[in-house]
């Protein structure tokens, strides 16, 4: 009989220095999903640019599909891409683990953001 596998969800958040409304109310709400067993990161966005990170939102699902988001200025999303080009991919998992290895955990860089509030 084969072994179960369990998921794993994970996500790395890029915030502004100092974070905006935005930001900080996703920072609040992040505990419930730590809570149900995701593992929420944190970087500014200057060392998401110093890694070289994509500049835009993306999902990656099981490291073979990427969905990347298009959204306007006004941080309302227009739309999805779907992709399954193994470059594209692969390119997206490196800037993902990237970034998880550099991220900090959320609790932490909440408890900074909110003692300068």
């Amino acid at each position: 009989m084969p072994r179960p596998t369990s998921a794993r969800f994970s996500r790395v958040g890029i915030i502004d220095t100092p974070p905006t409304d935005g930001q900080r109310f996703l920072m609040a709400t992040a505990a419930g999903g730590v809570a149900a067993g995701e593992d929420i990161r944190v970087l500014t966005r200057a060392e998401a640019e110093h890694l070289e990170l994509p500049d835009y939102d993306l999902w990656l699902f099981d490291s073979r599909t990427l969905v990347r988001m298009h959204i306007d200025g006004s941080e309302t999303t227009i739309g999805v891409e779907l992709i399954t080009d193994r470059g594209r991919v692969l390119s997206a998992c490196k800037a993902r683990d990237a970034a998880t290895a550099a991220a900090r955990s959320s609790a932490e860089v909440w408890a900074q953001v909110r003692s300068t509030v």
